[in-house]
Parts: C-alpha cells; structure tokens; sequence
C-alpha cells in the first residue's frame, strides 16, 4: 500500500530510478523516527560480510551486520522485537523497537537469549535533515508504504526485499523487478 505522507514505522522504498546511488539504490529502509527536526532510518536489505563477532571480538554471537546506511558507519545501531529483555528501548511502531542497554544485549547474546528473528544490528544509518526526506519524497526519490510485517520485519527482510517490493507494487514496477542493478549490464 503506497501512502503520501511517512511516518515512524513505514517503510521507504527505493523508486528505480535512484540507479547509481551507492547507499540508497534498490533500498527498503525502517523509519525509525520522522518529524520537523529530521527523519532516521535504517536499510533493511543490504547485508555486510561481516557478523557480530567480526566487529565485537568478546562476543561469539555470529548474527549478520547490515549496512543501515551512509551517516555514522563507524557506530552500530540495532532494533529489536524484545522490549522486556533489552531495558531503555524507544519503540519506532508495531512491536519493533530501536536501541536499548548494550551491556544488556551482549549478556543475552551470550546466554543465547536472542537470535536473529529477535534483533539485527547495522552498521550507520539513513538520516535527513529537516524537509529533506520530504523534498527527496516529492521528486519521487522513495516509495513510502506501511510496515505491513509489523516486528516481523525483522526476520522477513533479505537481499531480495528490494524486488518482492516492487513486484508487489505491480505495473511497471514489476518490469523493474528483474532489471539489473546496474542498467549497463543489460
């Protein structure tokens, strides 16, 4: 379901016609926040070549990083379907919530309290200025739709979210669906 104005929770899809855009090409980004100061998100389906235990040594956790985007790549984020577990969480919608007491999480890691369909973390995130996500909204930069997976978004996102997205869509979405990511390939 395609909406005209996002909120915190939504999804942001990428419209093909952002091709050559390294961070944001073929992109299904979770809002996590909106509002006049400024909009944060993170990429849903852009998985790294690295887990857990590559970038924190002290945990065995092999859980994959995904890159949340282009601002702060140096700093990982996480969200998470378990508020009763991970205290000072701040809920983004639907049961998924963003952030919480890390120490808190590296202990459940270790006690094997949480699993991939509980929690994924990101490497960066997807940030906009004031009216900036708006102004990208109104040269059709993102398709905005509802989260309609609720806290299941975070097992249900994969590499291919990008085109089951633009199959749903239909139309000539569909058309983009099996296009390659790189048109000169064609």
């Amino acid at each position: 379901m395609i909406i005209s104005k996002p909120e915190k929770g939504h999804l942001l899809i990428a419209e093909p016609s952002i091709i050559g855009d390294l961070s944001f090409n073929r992109s299904v980004i979770l809002l996590a926040d909106y509002n006049d100061e400024g909009s944060i998100g993170f990429i849903l389906n852009k998985p790294l070549e690295y887990t857990l235990n590559d970038l924190i040594p002290e945990t065995q956790a092999t859980l994959k990083v995904y890159n949340g985007g282009p601002v702060e790549q140096d700093n990982l984020y996480f969200i998470h379907k378990v508020p009763d577990l991970i205290p000072d969480s701040i809920e983004i919608s639907h049961g998924v919530f963003w952030g919480g007491n890390f120490e808190v999480v590296l202990q459940l890691l270790a006690d094997n309290k949480l699993t991939g369909s509980d929690i994924r973390f990101f490497l960066g995130y997807s940030g906009w200025d004031a009216k900036q996500l708006d102004n990208e909204l109104e040269s059709s930069a993102w398709i905005v739709s509802k989260n309609v997976y609720k806290d299941d978004i975070i097992e249900r996102c994969c590499e291919t979210f990008w085109k089951e997205k633009m199959l749903e869509l239909g139309g000539d979405y569909q058309l983009w669906s099996n296009a390659p990511e790189n048109p000169s390939y064609n």
